[in-house]
């Protein structure tokens, strides 16, 4: 019997072990932090040996191969000491990869993967297509894997994920764009860009590689670093012969010498980040021969995900909007962008090496008042003070729901797109966003 052994028990690790005991592994799993208790009793349930807060590496060195969680860095030197020692290093979605008979649809991107994969899922789903949607957002392939396969698999993964493929090869590969993010744990913009192109790198011509070109370090990296793919690009400044781009408001998809069209405005995500995620989705719909009807009326009825410029309710003509996904600039440069009421930003929290001077012009066109959310809001206090006369502190959220009820005026909106991770006051961003629709309502 083969053996393997799990690094971190979060959502990826305990989906791994449950297929890995599936497939007839003898696992051996551990964290070095504490373990959820219900996590833990299931894995026992199963069979799994588990370790809490330290690692057997005497077994974990006997392994066949070993997988880890994408929080774990894989300069830590038990991850070292297990590459030098042969031993295979599998991201969880690799080892699921590995053991499915469905076509992968696999989504990554710097900001957007999460609204497009969803996006995409809900395609399949309208055209009756036998599919699941897995990955970084939310659900663990394997674990969906261990209770039953798929003819489709919607995976959104990230560059941690990406880190640890070898043998994962989608049939359709998106890859939305790269802005700096995560550079303390890739450590370079290269490095960063080069976890995020592995989505294609064991990709074949029968294989589709779908890509905003307009993003030039997407461009750029092609042109050095060749796929053997067949490529789409997606495009809303230039027409693309095979691929998909948007002119006069008008989206254009073609393939395989078969063109659909649908106005721009006719989509139910607005904005242009949003433009670039239908068009995606639904070119990716179009590879995978989904009648027009289906993919038009799916891109039109599609619901907004939770925490992406989520409305969550209208009080005395002022709109609350939970854009608490937005941990990056880029991110909240396109929820700024879409701002079309004078607005209450709502910014703040662990800052990621933020360079906030490519927001100036849009808060200076778009922003009445900003609430600094966190624990450290220096840098910026320093970014905005001679573009924003009202710019107050806060260290809660029940407060800065409050300061921006205050600042807010009939026809304005507060809109919360922190550019920020989450951790200086809340679990992650998803905890972030509740608390703020829970004080939203508690108005």
């Amino acid at each position: 019997m083969k053996t393997l052994s799990i690094l971190g028990l979060g959502e990826s690790g305990v989906g791994a072990a449950r297929l890995a005991v599936k497939l007839g592994f003898e696992v051996y799993a551990s964290d070095s932090g504490v373990i959820e208790p219900l996590r833990k009793e299931q894995l026992k349930e199963i069979g799994v040996q588990v370790d809490e807060g330290a690692h057997d590496e005497s077994r974990i060195l006997a392994s066949d191969v070993v997988v880890k969680s994408p929080g774990l860095s894989r300069k830590i030197p038990l991850l070292q000491r297990v590459r030098e020692s042969g031993i295979p290093i599998w991201s969880e979605i690799e080892l699921a990869s590995r053991y499915t008979t469905g076509k992968i649809i696999a989504i990554t991107g710097t900001n957007g993967k999460t609204t497009t994969a969803t996006l995409t899922h809900h395609i399949l789903k309208e055209a009756g297509f036998d599919v699941a949607l897995v990955g970084n957002v939310g659900r663990s392939f394997a674990g969906a894997l261990a209770e039953c396969d798929h003819d489709y698999w919607v995976v959104e993964v990230s560059s941690f994920q990406l880190e640890d493929v070898h043998q994962f090869r989608p049939h359709i590969a998106v890859l939305l764009n790269i802005t700096p993010d995560h550079l303390d744990r890739h450590g370079s913009m290269a490095a960063y860009t080069a976890a995020k192109f592995r989505i294609a790198a064991q990709q074949t011509q029968d294989d589709a590689f779908i890509y905003i070109s307009d993003f030039e370090i997407l461009q750029k990296h092609l042109e050095t670093h060749p796929l053997e793919s067949t490529l789409y690009p997606i495009s809303l400044e230039q027409s693309v012969p095979q691929g998909a781009y948007g002119l006069d408001d008008t989206l254009t998809f073609t393939t395989h010498n078969s063109t659909f069209q649908m106005s721009i405005f006719d989509l139910a995500l607005s904005g242009k980040h949003n433009a670039y995620n239908s068009m995606a989705s639904g070119l990716a719909a179009k590879l995978l021969q989904i009648r027009k009807e289906v993919i038009r009326e799916s891109l039109s009825n599609f619901q907004h995900v939770p925490h992406r410029l989520e409305s969550v309710v209208s009080i005395r003509g002022v709109e609350y909007i939970n854009d608490s996904k937005a941990t990056n600039i880029n991110s909240t440069w396109y929820a700024l962008d879409s701002m079309t009421r004078p607005t209450v930003w709502i910014v703040g929290g662990v800052d990621k090496g933020n360079d906030y001077e490519q927001l100036k012009p849009l808060v200076a066109d778009r922003v009445k008042a900003i609430v600094c959310l966190g624990l450290d809001n220096s840098k910026i206090i320093d970014a905005f003070h001679s573009d924003i006369e009202v710019i107050m502190e806060t260290d809660s959220m029940a407060t800065a729901v409050k300061v921006a009820y205050n600042l807010a005026g009939k026809g304005d909106a507060v809109l919360l797109s922190p550019a920020c991770a989450s951790f200086d006051l809340f679990e992650n961003f998803e905890d972030r966003g509740n608390q703020f629709k829970h004080q939203v309502h508690q108005l």
